[in-house]
């Protein structure tokens, strides 16, 4: 790969400089209002003048950093108060200060940050990959959520080091930056944090983005403050995009084709969600001989299609299972009226109640098990496609072996659902009737339809996914090995 890997920031030639950033507007100007007048390089050529929408960038951009300094001072007493009725970790709270946890390793460290449980599943493998191939340099990962702090306790490498991410707050970033000084600065999917992207940048620390992936809608959105978007991203010396969609996106906010890569997704490097093999053994043998079927990550509206579904295909297959997990368990209760009213015997999941071995309908109104209902379903219907949400990832139930259906509305993840489709790795159901029919091939002669076309869809993720991480770690490592990567040794 080329040097234009190393992931710093490219500034324009102002009328003044200020902490390595050119900088437009009047003299004397105090952070934060001076650094939104400070505009990054977004082409070879240079800016030839602000435009209309970098100056409303550095507007908002000026604005949300003066709110956000204005907030700081009651910032340690809402996290208290959060962490004292258990909705934060209550022996951790203050890593979201800038507080750390840990002291910071010798050497060179690589600093990961992954919003949460769905970003750091994706990247677990990525991480093993820059342990393995650079065992002297440090891991530092960063989530935001408690669940995401257990999921990275559970599986990722002993050496890689945990803190949560720092509240966007000028107390709290310079803390974290002064006491972990990250030789690059790894981001994942789509969470920006404007002061924290600012102040890494202002330190020469290398950036770069990982699976980057941005939806129509969201694209919009960021369209509305073009400049802004501009301005974050040109921080990023290297882009990284799960789709052709997300990088015509970000190449329209004003992202340079150069720093720009289209190669795939780290979630289909991923390993299998885990689960109780114990407890899979257990259902597994309650319902042997029964054939099953999953519908997944459901959305209010889209339950009434599946018990519809699973209705009509019960006719030719009485002993027929529903797993049914919704999106949102809390939505448990309302989920379970509705099948009982539709004349199902139902289980439900969360409490024991109703007569697993029997139902038709088990309700899954669980957190974190969705692993092990993939792994007992040959067929998983992925549910937010019948409603216009966009659709849900496919990788799970793909790493699984399970036979993937959906709906039509999968725009978020369009190009991995084409790709299965040409190869026969996934089936796209208009409702209920359509969702029956192909139950019934799927599961006909012992689910034989349903294997092929899950080994037909595991044979197009691996096919990309190794080369997708590869040029990822290059990309990782060159900025490492850049000048700015190295400057603390």
């Amino acid at each position: 790969m080329s040097s234009n890997l190393i992931a710093r920031s490219k500034y324009t030639k102002g009328p003044r400089e200020t902490g390595g950033l050119s900088c437009f507007g009047p003299p004397g100007l105090t952070s934060p209002v001076a650094a939104a007048f400070c505009a990054p390089n977004l082409g070879d050529n240079g800016h030839r003048g602000q435009t209309m929408q970098q100056a409303i960038g550095a507007v908002i951009l000026a604005f949300y950093l003066a709110l956000m300094a204005l907030l700081a001072p009651v910032a340690r007493l809402v996290l208290a108060r959060r962490a004292a009725r258990g909705r934060e970790d209550r022996l951790r709270w203050r890593e979201k200060l800038g507080v750390a946890g840990a002291a910071r390793p010798g050497g060179q460290l690589i600093w990961l940050h992954a919003a949460s449980v769905g970003e750091l599943a994706s990247v677990v493998g990525l991480v093993a990959a820059l342990c393995n191939a650079r065992p002297g340099v440090a891991l530092l990962v960063t989530t935001s959520t408690e669940t995401s702090a257990r999921l990275a306790a559970e599986r990722l490498p002993a050496p890689v080091l945990h803190q949560y991410l720092p509240l966007d707050l000028p107390g709290a970033v310079a803390r974290f930056l002064d006491h972990w000084r990250p030789d690059v600065a790894v981001w994942v999917e789509s969470e920006f944090w404007p002061r924290l992207i600012e102040r890494t940048a202002a330190r020469n620390i290398p950036m770069v983005l990982v699976n980057a992936r941005m939806s129509d809608r969201s694209a919009r959105r960021w369209q509305k403050v073009r400049g802004l978007a501009q301005r974050l991203l040109g921080h990023f010396g290297q882009v990284f995009a799960q789709d052709a969609q997300t990088a015509r996106h970000l190449a329209a906010l004003g992202l340079p084709p150069e720093r720009l890569h289209a190669l795939g997704s780290l979630k289909e490097t991923a390993a299998p969600l885990p689960f109780d093999t114990a407890e899979r053994d257990r259902l597994a043998g309650l319902w042997a001989g029964r054939p099953r079927w999953l519908a997944a990550s459901t959305h209010a509206g889209e339950e009434t299609a599946v018990l519809a579904a699973h209705r009509i295909a019960k006719r030719a297959m009485p002993d027929l299972l529903l797993i049914l997990a919704p999106r949102h368990p809390e939505r448990g209760a309302a989920v379970a009226a509705e099948a009982r009213a539709a004349g199902f015997a139902l289980a439900m999941r969360a409490g024991g109640l109703g007569e697993a071995a029997t139902a038709d309908v088990y309700l899954a109104d669980t957190l974190g098990e969705m692993g092990l209902w993939f792994n007992l379903a040959p067929i998983a219907f992925l549910g937010g496609s019948l409603a216009p949400i966009g659709g849900h990832n496919p990788y799970e139930p793909v790493a699984q072996g399970a036979a993937v259906v959906h709906g039509p509305h999968v725009g978020n993840f369009r190009e991995i659902y084409t790709r299965l489709a040409a190869a026969g790795g996934a089936r796209e159901v208009a409702g209920a009737d359509a969702l029956a029919d192909a139950l019934g091939q799927l599961l006909a002669n012992g689910a034989a339809a349903a294997r092929a076309q899950g080994e037909a869809a595991r044979a197009v993720v691996s096919a990309n996914g190794e080369a997708t991480r590869n040029a990822m770690l290059a990309g990782i490592f060159t900025a490492l090995d850049s000048p700015a990567g190295r400057r603390w040794l």
